[in-house]
């Protein structure tokens, strides 16, 4: 998924260089991304009766396959619909290996590992475009660099899928037993309003951030975005610990203010600005979805619908949201200051939301007491 959602915005700027795309005829090709996301997140609460592993599998596949497409010459309007594709297979990924991990596995605990997966394929595809860069390959031969990068983890993601799928149904019970069972943090309506305003928070950073640089610093704008893809692999594991901590409120306070400050640091205009910005965007993006999938887990036994998707869908209807918020804004202020301001706003409008959630660390401490004290079946 970091391969086929996010390595357009590192390869972008070449991408106009190239003249494989226009500046403008790249951001309907990100809008299409982010629809595309919306559609998959749907499509993924409607595929119900089909195995979370064969929807990963769908997921990866169409992937390398979206990421060869782009090699190959085509006119703008052809690309921009790839890209639309690459978005539904995204967020059928997220859903997908959200369930087989936290509802099928039980095993929510591994969320940091899952999440900080993005992180990795940001960090290794924007590098691997920088080298291509280097190399003087054009766009379209990166394009198929990815491609092959992404099948080699595809082959070793569904090889270890399926492996685990086969482990005795007595060590899943018992791994089952083991985990606690926490009351959710927000109603179904709140977490899902919050988690739609996150989308729009961290999305004009991640979508623009590698143009906004590229003639602030002088390096390949690509490496900043690799900044933005370092921060994200250990801060999930960072705020997993903090969630586990402090429990879901306030750990997503903290994750959304910060994400805020760093949205905004760019409207300084410095180098330093810059790649603070990345590195802190990147340290709470991911950290959000580690934070926020385990608590929807518990929402989704209060409610009738797949409480996954739809929180994807609402994490994709922010991502549409904030690009023709900046794309309007830019085009009357010729600048990306405002839009950057007002999707920090809406990452403190978020954790706003947060305040007034139970303490999910004192609560699972009262549940673990009463659950010592209650009498077991047969016991006097």
């Amino acid at each position: 998924m970091g391969f086929g959602r996010f390595a357009f915005t590192g390869l972008y700027p070449l991408m106009v260089a190239d003249q494989q795309i226009s500046v403008e005829g790249g951001s309907y090709a990100a809008s299409a991304n982010y629809a595309g996301y919306l559609v998959g997140a749907l499509l993924a609460a409607l595929l119900s009766g089909i195995s979370n592993r064969r929807l990963c599998a769908f997921a990866v596949v169409t992937t390398v396959a979206s990421l060869a497409l782009l090699a190959l010459p085509m006119p703008a309007w052809l690309i921009v619909v790839v890209r639309g594709f690459s978005g539904v297979s995204s967020a059928v990924a997220m859903v997908a290996a959200s369930n087989w991990l936290i509802h099928e596995r039980r095993h929510h605990h591994g969320a940091p590992a899952l999440f900080a997966g993005v992180g990795v394929g940001i960090l290794v595809s924007a590098e691997m475009i920088a080298t291509g860069h280097l190399a003087t390959l054009s766009s379209h031969a990166i394009w198929m660099v990815l491609a092959l990068g992404a099948l080699a983890l595809t082959v070793v993601s569904i090889t270890m899928q399926a492996s685990a799928d086969r482990l005795e149904p007595a060590r899943m019970a018992s791994h089952r037993g083991s985990e606690a069972q926490a009351p959710p943090p927000f109603g179904a309506t709140r977490l899902i309003l919050i988690y739609g305003l996150a989308g729009l928070g961290y999305i004009i950073t991640a979508t623009y951030l590698p143009l906004l640089v590229r003639s602030a610093i002088a390096v390949d704008p690509v490496h900043i975005w690799a900044v933005f893809g370092f921060g994200a692999v250990p801060s999930c594991f960072v705020w997993h610990a903090l969630h586990e901590r402090l429990g879901t409120s306030r750990s997503l306070i903290g994750n959304l203010a910060l994400q805020a400050v760093g949205v905004v640091l760019p409207v300084w205009h410095t180098p330093a600005a810059y790649i603070l910005s990345a590195l802190l965007v990147g340290a709470t993006f991911m950290g959000t979805v580690t934070i926020a999938m385990p608590a929807a887990r518990r929402v989704a036994a209060k409610v009738r619908f797949n409480m996954l998707a739809i929180m994807t869908a609402a994490y994709g209807i922010g991502q549409i949201i904030g690009p023709l918020m900046a794309n309007a804004l830019y085009a009357r202020t010729g600048s990306f200051d405002l839009p950057l301001m007002l999707a920090a706003s809406a990452l403190m409008l978020a954790a706003c939301l947060c305040i007034g959630g139970p303490n999910n660390k004192i609560l699972q401490q009262h549940m673990a007491e009463d659950q010592h004290l209650t009498p077991k079946p047969g016991s006097r």
